[in-house]
């Protein structure tokens, strides 16, 4: 006999849980399937507790950098590595048992196990105690994505590893090459370059973050050479190999010439894919798009009562995303009007030092697009706030449309900025324009008041540059 449920989701990372407990606010029987622990990837393995690691990197800094602050701090200073990942693991201990609260708060039925489809509307679970069947009108697909790797290079977990490995590594690597240039990559490099060890990023695009304007990325490209972190940009990894305790990574340059860079271990961190394969997807006649599920504009798959939300129906690819998707596929679900996510104005973070965050077009993109725009900067070396606080690289970018006054994009780099980026997206959304940026009175001394600078400078109304 099936336990029959009015909505059931695979996945419990950032868009399944969060399907689940909105579908049970909404008074659906609801049932969350997930084989690990919930929180998915993000909460586990990604998103929070490498900003734990992170937070580690800047009190390593901070101490390397004291006498700046006036404090003096004699003898050595010593690093507990096994501390450093603790830490990093209570703290996403700690949000995978608030998920589970509430699960058990809002009554959603938590089945730990694997599942997979054996009919319309039917799951069989693989539990510790045997298996269950489910069986619901409404299936929504959360199984979110998995580290992708480079043709002929395997990853062995110790050597040669992948964002997983990479947080919870026993000992410090005394040296490391990163093969990628997107969030995961410089966010790792940068951490363990804050610990002392030699830090190798191989890209193949040209420039560090390539999805964001190219001005951030030429200022992070700064500031990691400062730092001491060796690029090869525009080059291409030709193999991998595991000698004993070291590997050699055979590279291509950007000007074709040949190279062997030797380490105690490389991160592969080219992107993802998306879990979609073992649990019978495959003969519900849902189909495929480039990897990803395909959906339409309401998270409906092609084959009727499956929905797909998060990293598995594709990009962005980000946490955010798949909650925001998760609340409008299960409102739909359940009847209620749900509003339609602009994927055009999507935040994006990148948590290194100094932290990238965007939104909108590129300046690039927008001249691309034919628009008449204006473009306006402001440097947090002329930010209170931040001259006082130490944090002086990076800007704000405001691109504007001169037509209407509208916000088409903003870029920021800078210690702090994944936190003001929150004020231009809810601005975006609410179409404000760019003098309504500037009517609302920021406080000073704050960052913030950078994005109220760089609109001003936008408009030719700065007062500070």
């Amino acid at each position: 006999m099936a336990d029959k449920y009015d909505l059931i989701v695979v996945g419990a990372g950032p868009a399944g849980y969060a399907a689940a407990i909105r579908g049970a606010q909404l008074g659906l029987k609801t049932a969350c399937v997930e084989k690990e622990r919930p929180g998915g990837i993000c909460l586990n393995w990604g998103c929070i507790p490498t900003k734990a690691l992170l937070k580690s990197a800047e009190a390593m800094r901070t101490v390397q950098h004291a006498e700046d602050y006036g404090i003096k701090i004699t003898g050595t200073v010593d690093v507990d590595w096994s501390k450093v990942i603790g830490r990093s693991r209570g703290a996403a201990d700690k949000m995978a048992k608030g998920i589970e609260f509430l699960f058990r708060k809002y009554k959603v039925t938590h089945i730990p196990g694997a599942a997979t489809f054996t009919g319309r509307g039917k799951l069989e679970v693989v539990t510790a105690s045997g298996k269950q069947q489910l069986e619901s009108p409404k299936i929504i697909v959360a199984t979110g994505a998995r580290a992708r790797l480079l043709p002929g290079i395997e990853a062995d977990g110790d050597r040669v590893i992948t964002y997983r490995e990479a947080m919870v590594l026993p000992e410090l690597p005394k040296s490391i090459v990163v093969i990628g240039a997107g969030a995961i990559g410089v966010e790792f490099a940068d951490f363990w370059n804050a610990f002392g060890a030699e830090v190798t990023i191989v890209e193949a695009m040209p420039r560090l973050v390539p999805i964001e304007d190219e001005e951030i990325s030429d200022a992070l490209a700064r500031a990691f050479k400062k730092k001491k972190i060796a690029l090869h940009l525009g080059a291409k990894v030709s193999g991998v190999k595991v000698e004993g305790k070291t590997v050699q990574t055979s590279i291509t340059t950007a000007d074709g010439k040949s190279e062997t860079l030797t380490s105690d271990r490389v991160l592969v961190a080219i992107g993802v894919r998306a879990n979609v394969e073992g649990f019978g997807l495959d003969g519900m006649g849902v189909q495929l798009d480039r990897g990803f599920i395909k959906v339409d504009d309401h998270y409906q798959t092609t084959s009727a009562g499956i929905y797909a939300i998060g990293d598995c129906a594709g990009p962005p690819l980000l946490a955010h995303v798949a909650t925001a998707e998760a609340i409008a596929c299960v409102e739909r679900i359940a009847g209620h009007h749900a509003k339609v996510i602009n994927y055009d104005i999507i935040p994006g973070c990148t948590y290194c030092e100094p932290e990238v965050a965007s939104i909108g077009k590129t300046e690039a993109q927008a001249r691309a697009a034919g628009l008449d725009i204006a473009v306006g900067k402001f440097p947090f070396s002329a930010s209170g706030k931040a001259v006082g606080a130490g944090y002086t690289d990076g800007f704000v970018k405001v691109v504007i449309n001169k037509a209407r006054g509208e916000i088409v994009g903003v870029h920021a780099i800078g210690h702090g900025v994944t936190d003001l980026i929150a004020e231009m997206s809810v601005a975006m959304t609410s179409e404000a324009t760019a003098h309504d940026i500037l009517a609302a009175v920021h406080p000073h001394p704050t960052l913030s008041e950078a994005v109220m600078e760089a609109t001003a400078a936008a408009l030719g109304e700065a007062i500070h540059t």
